[in-house]
């Protein structure tokens, strides 16, 4: 049944299409500003709202639609009462909104955006239809997405759209709304001079933006999960699953933790995470060299891990991956061979993913309410200051940088063991610096691998002397450490009477 259709969209795609198919249902449309323009030079009849109210437009465009004579519209109930109220008044029923809003978002993603370009883009009237629309969906069909179109023209091709589908265009356009206040709430603060984003905001703008998939079950199988993706989806949330189960919470997590370490690598490298721990590192060019360097860390606890590498693999990786049982595996890209050999376990979980991009904010939960923080992303404006008598050579500080770019992904307290190409040992989450040490000695001990001329890192200051003495018992030879405790002087002054050279880089990067 053909009614009366309000359209007014700042994103006009598919406009024209939608407005002829509209028309030729039947259906009188009243339109405002640009959008009238667009469809009349489409070929469509359009009534401006001007007309329909008999009030102009006025403030420069700032008031258009809002009047009684689009609201009483709009939110009439399907009621008797409403209906001789109506009548009375002469006022007709708007039985399809179709609205989405100005571009906020997209202007202050400019460079050159200021507060003036922001203000101008905050829409009044649209939010305002499309909730009255959205209230009123026992009658009223909102529509807030052109991808959309198609579908609402199939509702109304053979009658009035269902109630089903009614509701379904309210919730999208009440989210729709949601994003669109929450976008201005996390962007507004930073054009009005604040230097941190208003966090709630912004990440319930991420949030509202994102599109749920149903994970094969939570951190443990009686908990649901869902991934909530953004878009566009980018990283590792952006992942296309090539082969595999379905991906779990707990996947997600490591590989989330795995795809970032590489790609905090200085080089091309793979590395494999267990239980949101690094439990190998390797560097080389060939994927499958990088790969037994970091599977030699610690294969036994590398044995349903998840497998990272920074670089496109091949067939000689993936038979080496293929001898152990792994959980996921994540490259930027695989060829035929890898594809042809990962095939044959088919429970593997394969995934291709673009770089990860690492910014945004961190949530968790406390209870009571949510923690959020900026990501631990940067590099920039760290120290390296060399506080010892005797410096590190040229091989150890390519060795201290990989450990140091590990020892960040590691849980706290944490110390990593490494040498120039690979990582030897790790110690982590720890109540006590000096445990994490040993510990970390301990891996590398009993995996054979020679501690001499190593290096260390460490994700915190050393309290005490004790664990740089523990790690020079085990053949240490230069540490990284972010230095800042009261007793900095006694740790270095140990270190230059042990001959351990220590790089100080004044920037902890604890992982809790």
């Amino acid at each position: 049944m053909a009614g009366i259709a309000l359209i007014s969209v700042s994103d006009k795609t598919g406009l024209d299409e939608f407005g002829l198919e509209l028309c030729s249902l039947g259906w009188k449309i009243i339109s405002t500003g640009g959008t009238a323009h667009a469809l009349r030079d489409a070929g469509c009849e359009v009534l401006e709202v001007s007309r329909h109210t008999g009030f102009p437009e006025i403030l420069g465009g700032r008031v258009k639609t809002l009047h009684p004579w689009v609201f009483a519209g709009i939110l009439a109930a399907p009621t008797a009462e409403h209906e001789a109220e109506l009548s009375e008044l002469e006022i007709p029923n708007i039985d399809l909104v179709v609205v989405n809003l100005y571009p906020f978002r997209e202007t202050v993603a400019r460079d050159d955006a200021d507060l003036e370009d922001a203000v101008e883009q905050i829409d009044i009237g649209g939010p305002s239809l499309i909730r009255a629309a959205a209230k009123n969906h026992a009658r009223v069909t909102v529509v807030v997405d052109p991808t959309d179109y198609g579908e609402v023209l199939a509702e109304l091709a053979v009658g009035e759209a269902d109630s089903d589908f009614r509701r379904r265009m309210a919730v999208k356009a009440f989210r729709h709304t949601a994003a669109y206040d929450s976008v201005i709430a996390a962007h507004l603060p930073r054009l009005m001079g604040e230097e941190r984003p208003a966090a709630a905001a912004e990440v319930a703008d991420a949030l509202l933006r994102c599109h749920e998939i149903e994970l094969r079950y939570g951190e443990n199988p009686h908990q649901w999960g869902v991934l909530a993706r953004c878009e566009p989806a980018s990283g590792l949330a952006g992942s296309r699953q090539i082969q595999g189960k379905e991906l779990s919470y707990n996947n997600l997590g490591d590989a989330t933790g795995a795809w970032r370490l590489v790609w905090n690598l200085p080089g091309a490298g793979v590395a494999v995470i267990k239980h949101a721990n690094p439990c190998g590192v390797g560097l080389d060019d060939n994927m499958a060299e990088a790969f037994r360097k970091a599977r030699a860390t610690d294969p036994v606890s590398a044995f349903g891990g998840v497998i990272a590498a920074n670089q496109d693999v091949d067939g000689a990786f993936a038979e080496m991956v293929a001898e152990q049982f792994a959980e996921v595996v994540i490259a930027p890209g695989f060829d035929d061979a890898a594809r042809e050999i990962f095939a044959r376990k088919k429970n593997l979980r394969v995934l291709e993913a673009q770089p990860a991009d690492g910014g945004g904010l961190v949530v968790r939960d406390v209870d009571g309410g949510f923690l959020i923080q900026e990501s631990d992303t940067s590099w920039k404006g760290e120290e390296r200051e060399i506080a010892t008598e005797r410096k590190p050579s040229e091989d150890e500080m390519r060795a201290l940088e990989l450990a140091w770019r590990v020892v960040k992904y590691v849980g706290s307290n944490a110390i990593v063991v490494g040498v120039e190409d690979r990582i030897i040992g790790i110690g982590a989450g720890q109540m006590s610096r000096v445990d994490a040490a040993k510990i970390s000695v301990a891996k590398a001990t009993e995996m054979d691998h020679d501690l001499a001329g190593s290096v260390a890192a460490s994700d915190a200051f050393f309290p005490f002397p004790d664990g740089v003495e523990a790690l020079h018992a085990a053949g240490v030879r230069a540490i990284i450490q972010p230095g800042g405790s009261i007793r900095d002087n006694e740790v270095i002054e140990v270190c230059n009477q042990l001959g351990v050279a220590m790089v100080l880089t004044r920037r902890r990067h604890f992982r809790h």
